[in-house]
């Protein structure tokens, strides 16, 4: 069967950049590869994207191929069509970047560009532990202490980690971490490196293996750590502690803690970012002529002086009184929002109050105005 032109299998010009080349590589590779895809002939296909990227990705062979076409690579190197002394050590890198390091995909996605296995016998630091925490509004105002009960990994405290006693040089992998074996693929043999089983990449292996961790050097444990809760934290907001997430791996340093905060709502104050807000009920004549209330604040109380003529959602502002910002430590500023409330029941003098209010101008003001002259348009 005659092969087709390698810049055709690729979907590119022939003035393609060699991250051009790479790109649409990729694109096919993650399209056709026989472990992911479900197109009819992909191993076939992927084999010819292979071979194409080889070519094309390599200068030199690119710069044969451009002046040979495919009789540059046909004769007399074996294997097919003389591909079996290609480096597939940046195609390698791609099946890791597309896969995830995950194995299975041809034997490719653990490998460096060296054709060497990342080694996984050096201390490897633990994971990192996220919990949630709901806090009350007055705690992530003011800032606290809270006690966390955490199921967390933690180093094995028989065996200090080590996973049993007595070390000695494993025998499988003599002490590397790493099998060796070799596979044939259609482009020529090439080594394989994978953990040890024996000793799981540390390369020793223990006369005694520890039996509370079972030799994994780890156990699951149940702790309790002390945080501090800073002033002026907000929902979604998320503090970091250092080296108390779960457990390294041989010798590594173990992973952090982010506690992330859901702040309960209040009762009265509402919270936009480091201002508060509240509500302020006012009588009518409290706003018709003006008073003094106390207030509220995070602070205290504080005696804040009503205008005469004050309207249902004025807003009066109490600079310095809001939440103290986590970083910066200034505080925001606290909104009053004035409410005129409209009584339900009035007495019978208060009723007649009102109905000898009715019968002066009080029409008069702006609003009343603009409404009139649409209303008679």
């Amino acid at each position: 069967m005659e092969k087709r032109d390698y810049y055709e299998v690729l979907g590119v010009s022939k003035n393609a950049t060699d991250a051009e080349i790479k790109s649409a590589f990729r694109k096919l590779a993650k399209k056709y590869h026989p472990d992911v895809s479900t197109e009819e002939n992909a191993a076939e296909k992927f084999k010819e994207c292979q071979e194409a990227y080889a070519v094309l990705s390599d200068p030199q062979k690119r710069k044969q191929y451009d002046q040979f076409g495919h009789a540059a690579f046909s004769g007399g190197n074996g294997g097919a069509g003389g591909f079996s002394n290609f480096d597939f050590g940046d195609m390698s890198d791609i099946f890791e970047d597309l896969f995830g390091g995950l194995g299975g995909f041809g034997g490719f996605s653990n490998f460096t560009s060296s054709g060497s296995r990342r080694s996984s016998n050096g201390p490897r630091k633990g994971n990192d532990v996220l919990y949630r925490m709901t806090i009350d509004f007055e705690d992530a105002v003011y800032g606290t202490k809270k006690d966390l009960k955490l199921d967390v990994v933690d180093i094995c405290p028989d065996c200090d980690g080590k996973g049993g006693f007595h070390p000695e040089t494993c025998s499988a992998c003599r002490g590397s971490g790493t099998i060796t074996s070799e596979q044939r693929t259609m482009f020529g043999s090439f080594l394989s490196k994978t953990t040890c089983p024996h000793c799981n990449g540390t390369g020793t292996s223990f006369e005694k293996k520890c039996s509370t961790c079972r030799g994994t050097g780890t156990i699951k444990k149940n702790k309790t750590i002390t945080i501090t809760v800073p002033a002026g934290v907000d929902t979604e907001n998320r503090l970091r502690v250092a080296g108390k997430g779960e457990a390294g791996a041989n010798g590594g340093k173990p992973g952090d803690l982010y506690v992330e905060f859901t702040v309960r709502d209040h009762e009265f104050y509402v919270r936009e970012e480091d201002d508060i807000y509240i509500d302020l009920p006012l009588t009518i004549t409290e706003a018709v002529l003006g008073c003094k209330k106390d207030v509220p604040t995070l602070y205290g109380n504080v005696t804040l002086s009503i205008p005469a003529g004050t309207q249902s959602e004025d807003k009066l502002r109490l600079r310095g009184k809001g939440v103290e910002n986590v970083s910066t430590k200034k505080k925001g500023d606290m909104y009053v929002i004035a409410k005129v409330i409209i009584p339900e029941k009035v007495s019978r003098d208060q009723k007649k109050l009102f109905e000898q209010l009715e019968k002066t101008t009080l029409d008069n003001s702006p609003e009343f105005r603009r409404y009139y002259k649409f209303l008679n348009k």
